[in-house]
């Protein structure tokens, strides 16, 4: 029987703590994978298709056999790389088409910059210079560029053995799925309606790189008894999964390590083909095998995010009520099938229709096969570009309309009375409250001061107009619910476990699925379970990465490390609890059901007698002394697999100011009140939203992949792939507003994603809203300062009598076109 004194730490989860992480990720003192060095280690160069489309010929290799320092060129064939099958594990219908996607190519090339051979040196510097000495004949063929010609009868076939460019078409229909009405018969009947219009438009998600710190690298060591990967991926289980079954290798004789890994962002979300390629060597050898891509590399071939077209039709009343919203997507799903690729666009399915009560709706989506880098995954997949499209719209219909854009929001948005709300798109959200969000960014941004700002700079015609933008939002996240995915035919659950391991002196080693590229797990994670077991912040160590030692998980992407990933650790918080629970009881010479336990002490209810957690482990260690059937050991593992997504929402609010005599885009003023539920460390909170802001806002005025007429990336280096830098951005002012989750014990939601989803519509309305006045209704992302001049001045001169009008009432709708039964069947913007 022992007396405690109740020491326990401060509570730890809503506290702001640096990243115990940055320790060694700032002072070099960390590991990435291009860091590993092995006894004997090769590394290898890969040589690269300057072709979009072509066959291939005869590959000569001698000149690059004499290179200094060369150990062997392989071609596609001398390895089996071009008889491998990479794997999609979203096939979305029954009949998609999938093509066999090589490690290297064998017989033919579909986007410029696939792998066609190999060349293997002891040096890096060996291997690249020797891989440029390897020529290819090539024979030419058409390249596939656009969508939609892509799809027209006759076109130039990507893979000619499919028959089709066509990867598959997905619908969504609320009428046939009994979740709301016909959005056709909606739309139809505002045809005819006198009090109602129809609005169409047509917007379009440029084609963006995950330009992540650090560069793709794998190593391969097939030496030891288990061959070892290691690898800069977000899912380390996944990879060991995927290579068994791709390869036909053991699964348990497979290791993979992602070590430290400097961003992600969906970028390293993959099976990549470099990834194979370097064990077949490594295999072939017997020697471990380092490869490490260029920047240039990274840029050309590592997947692509975004690429689609969106037509988007709303039957709307003339007050503003949406009766019905449709939506036709073409997404280009590049060369290949990424491992979620063609699932990216349906996961936006479920988010076109956002905060707002559309009671009829139908989405359309048709993948397609072109001749360039494949799509994937990109920092929140399907939710950025629905959330654009949904937000550039419902300024689309405040112009039309002549409503003040925030205004129309409100007249259509679910109030926080009416959670939780099934929506037309099926899904339930459980809470939220977009009133207080939106109230508060409101009050941040004086939003009525900038309002009036921006009229008296254009009454003055002033050179630099002042636009404003909005973004309300909520997204799906904390992926997610395993029986949802499996409905959806995707190739796997959405559960997650972590084990926790209680050591003789107290301190804790909690093991997890979900790892780490950049978000700052090891902190929050240690937060979690210092509050839950009562131990400090100091004694527990976060281990996550190793299939060794993790061995089951499913890894880190769609804002799930916390909502999925940190229950799964609650969960085996309360497993330790309650293993412990009998063995303090025996310790303290009480029964079982008297035991309390409270910030890190077991206690018997109404005395002082106790005993720390700490103790019960060395008790345990020591195991001289516990109850007859009670086995010695507090360690537990616990998988979680959550009944709901989770739905941060939030309100953005951007300034801008443009320069109308050069389009220059700067931005004035950025406000943003998030809730992403229960908030563990507000200083990572914040970090992840600015993080997302910049690449939200980068696609809106900086970011673009574009290919010529032949197929080649005219961004394949960051001289032409412009990224912003801090003297680009401004300082935002954040806030946090919590409605906490009721699908899991700690109320999290999510916010890895948040700005990014958000941000995007929120600049581009700004821009909009700057130069309408000017007969402007559209401008192409990204809004660089030719785009914004060139529609300035191609706008100037033909505007009509109401756009004159919108001139002189920026705070209402910024228009009134819609005063007359003109606007029915609205044609797409210019």
């Amino acid at each position: 029987m022992t007396t405690v004194e109740n020491n326990a730490p401060a509570q730890e989860i809503g506290r702001d703590r640096r990243r115990k992480e940055d320790r060694r990720l700032i002072t070099g003192r960390t590991r990435w994978t291009d860091n590993q060095v092995l006894t004997g280690l090769l590394h290898i160069s890969i040589v690269r298709s300057p072709f979009a489309h072509a066959e291939i010929g005869s590959i000569d290799t001698s000149a690059a056999k004499q290179v200094p320092g060369v150990v062997a060129v392989y071609t596609a064939s001398d390895i089996g790389a071009d008889a491998v099958q990479l794997p999609c594990a979203w096939p979305i219908t029954k009949d998609m088409k999938s093509p066999q996607r090589p490690a290297l190519a064998g017989s033919r090339v579909n986007f410029a910059g696939e792998g066609v051979a190999v060349v293997v040196a002891r040096t890096a510097a060996a291997a690249k210079d020797a891989a440029e000495l390897v020529e290819v004949d090539y024979s030419e063929l058409e390249p596939v560029l656009d969508m939609e010609e892509a799809l027209k009868e006759g076109a130039t076939l990507v893979h000619p053995e499919l028959g089709t460019n066509e990867n598959a078409q997905w619908v969504f229909d609320s009428g046939e799925a009994g979740s709301g009405g016909s959005a056709a018969e909606a739309i139809a009947a505002a045809e005819k309606a006198d009090d109602q219009v129809v609005i169409t438009r047509r917007f379009r998600q440029q084609r963006l790189v995950p330009v992540f710190m650090e560069p793709r690298s794998t190593v391969v060591d097939p030496t030891g008894e288990q061959l070892v990967m290691w690898s800069s991926t977000q899912v380390p289980h996944i990879l060991k999964t995927m290579l068994a079954l791709t390869l036909g290798l053991p699964e348990h004789k497979i290791r993979v390590i992602a070590p430290d890994v400097g961003g992600g962002f969906g970028g390293k979300i993959a099976v990549a083909p470099e990834e194979v390629v370097t064990l077949l060597v490594a295999q072939k050898l017997g020697k471990p095998v380092k490869w490490t891509e260029t920047r240039s590399e990274s840029l050309l071939t590592a997947h692509h995010g975004r690429d689609q077209i969106q037509d988007l039709t709303v039957a709307v009343t003339k007050d503003g009520v949406i009766k019905g919203l449709d939506v036709k997507l073409l997404a280009d799903m590049g060369a290949y099938l990424g491992l979620v690729g063609p699932g990216v666009p349906i996961l936006g399915a479920f988010m076109f229709n956002a905060i707002y009560k559309i009671p009829a709706y139908r989405f359309d989506c048709t993948n397609v096969f072109t001749t360039k880098t494949l799509t994937d995954a990109y920092r929140g997949a399907g939710r950025p570009e629905a959330t654009f499209g949904i937000e550039r719209m419902m300024d689309e219909v405040a112009v039309e309309l002549g409503i003040e854009p925030m205004e129309l929001r409100k007249r259509n948005w679910i109030k926080h009375e009416e959670f939780p709300y099934t929506t037309v798109s099926t899904l339930t959200y459980d809470t939220g409250n977009y009133e207080a969000a939106t109230d508060q960014a409101m009050s941040m941004f004086d939003y009525d001061g900038l309002r009036r700002e921006q009229e008296e700079r254009r009454k003055r015609g002033d050179v630099k107009q002042l636009g404003i933008g909005i973004s309300t939002f909520t997204e799906m996240c904390g992926l997610a619910p395993s029986r949802v995915l499996g409905s959806l035919d995707y190739g796997a659950g959405g559960w997650e476990t972590a084990s926790i391991r209680m050591l003789p002196t107290g301190k804790a080693e909690v093991v997890v699925g979900v790892s780490p590229h950049g978000q700052g797990h090891e902190t929050a994670f240690s937060q979690i379970i210092a509050d839950k077991l009562g131990i400090p912040f100091d004694d527990v160590e976060i281990l996550h990465g190793d299939t060794q030692s993790s061995y089951r998980g499913l890894d880190t992407y769609g804002s799930r490390s916390l909502a999925v990933g940190g229950i799964a650790m609650v969960k085996a918080a309360e497993k330790v609890v309650e293993k412990a629970k009998p063995i303090a009881a025996h310790m303290l010479e009480a029964s079982e059901d008297d035991i309390e336990f409270t910030a890190g002490k077991f206690s018997v209810k109404g005395t002082d007698k106790g005993v720390g957690i700490a103790d019960v482990a060395l008790a345990v260690f020591a195991a001289h002394d516990y109850p007859e059937g009670i086995e010695p050991d507090i360690d537990a593992h616990a998988t979680f697999d959550p009944e709901n997504f989770s739905y941060p929402h939030g309100t953005h609010l951007c300034a801008v100011e443009v320069d109308t005599e050069t389009g220059f885009v700067q931005l004035h003023k950025y406000v943003c009140v998030d809730d992403v539920g229960t908030v563990i460390n507000p200083l990572i909170v914040e970090g992840q939203i600015h993080g997302g802001l910049a690449q939200g806002i980068a696609q809106a005025l900086f970011e673009d992949a574009p290919y010529d007429e032949s197929g080649t990336l005219l961004s394949g280096t960051l001289v032409d792939y412009t990224l912003p830098s801090a003297a680009d951005l401004i300082n935002f002012d954040t806030a946090n507003t919590s409605t906490p989750s009721t699908t899991n014990p700690l109320g999290v939601k999510g916010v890895g994603e948040a700005g990014t989803i958000a941000s995007t519509p929120a600049v581009v309305n700004a821009v909009l809203d700057a130069v309408r006045q000017y007969g402007v209704k559209d401008i192409d992302m990204p809004t660089t300062p030719f785009r914004v001049w060139t529609a300035i001045n191609s706008g100037k001169g033909t505007g009509t009598q109401a756009d004159e009008a919108n001139v002189a009432s920026p705070g209402a709708g910024l228009g009134s076109m819609a005063k007359s039964d003109s606007v029915k069947n609205q044609g797409g913007a210019l």
